[in-house]
């Protein structure tokens, strides 16, 4: 995958996985980076050399501008619409099964997809400007397949604003509010120096009790793997609507 299509990458270092992941346009997440993203969570659960993960983005701007609006116009057809949503399935299940607890570093404006990454760790550290938003309704889509992660973190209430009110930001003083955030920064580097301080220390934990923990925070997502294809196939029938494809070409001629 060259970088200009983006990236994913892997490095170890005193048992913590950090992953990276890399797009030039807001660090937004065509198909082929989901699906990278998907095998290197689950690869990191397989491999004993990782106590814990750390999940983050690169650069200063955006942590993850959700879907790619280029991938998205271009759908031509259903299955085409239920595999590129099924990459944002295969992500947050890895997530959810990989036995090994996630920290997500979340150190700039999320979007969609991302905040269903952010959702997904089992512990999300924020900067202060990381506001939030579930815009797919805006574009005639709707969160389905982020909505399962969001909605068990943050509940169905604050779900449901969110969804509903898609064309707005929320800072993330209402993300730590609302428990989407637990830990939320002035300055990247206390984010960053945050993010190591926990990454060490459950990296000296032990692997039994935290995989143990990990199984008993996520009872109950055990049907997510059809839960999530299932809300798949809802976006990608409606990504096919003359209103979702006039909205991107819209947005496309104002960017």
């Amino acid at each position: 995958m060259s970088e200009q299509n983006g990236a994913v990458n892997l490095t170890i270092e005193n048992g913590i996985g950090t992953i990276e992941f890399y797009h030039p346009k807001g660090n937004s997440l065509p198909g082929a980076v989901l699906r990278k993203l998907a095998e290197t969570i689950t690869s990191t659960g397989e491999n004993n050399d990782i106590r814990v993960v750390v999940i983050k983005s690169r650069g200063e701007g955006a942590f993850c501008a959700g879907a790619s609006f280029d991938e998205l116009i271009a759908i031509e057809d259903y299955p085409a619409g239920k595999k590129f949503f099924m990459g944002f399935a295969l992500v947050l299940n890895a997530m959810r099964t990989c036995s090994k607890l996630i920290i997500v570093r979340v150190h700039g404006k999320t979007v969609g997809g991302g905040v269903g990454i952010a959702a997904a760790g089992d512990y999300t550290f924020a900067k202060k400007d990381a506001s939030i938003k579930l815009s797919e309704l805006a574009l005639g889509i709707g969160p389905f397949v982020v909505g399962p992660a969001v909605e068990r973190k943050i509940g169905k209430s604050a779900f449901s604003a969110l969804s509903i009110d898609a064309a707005n930001w929320y800072n993330s003083k209402w993300a730590l509010d609302n428990g989407l955030f637990n830990k939320v920064f002035d300055e990247t580097e206390e984010l960053d120096q945050a993010v190591l301080e926990l990454a060490n220390q459950l990296s000296k934990s032990s692997p039994e009790a935290m995989r143990d923990l990990k199984a008993v925070l996520w009872k109950g997502s055990e049907d997510w793997d059809l839960l999530l294809e299932q809300r798949a196939e809802i976006s990608g029938r409606l990504v096919l609507s003359d209103f979702t494809k006039d909205f991107i070409k819209k947005f496309k001629t104002k960017s």
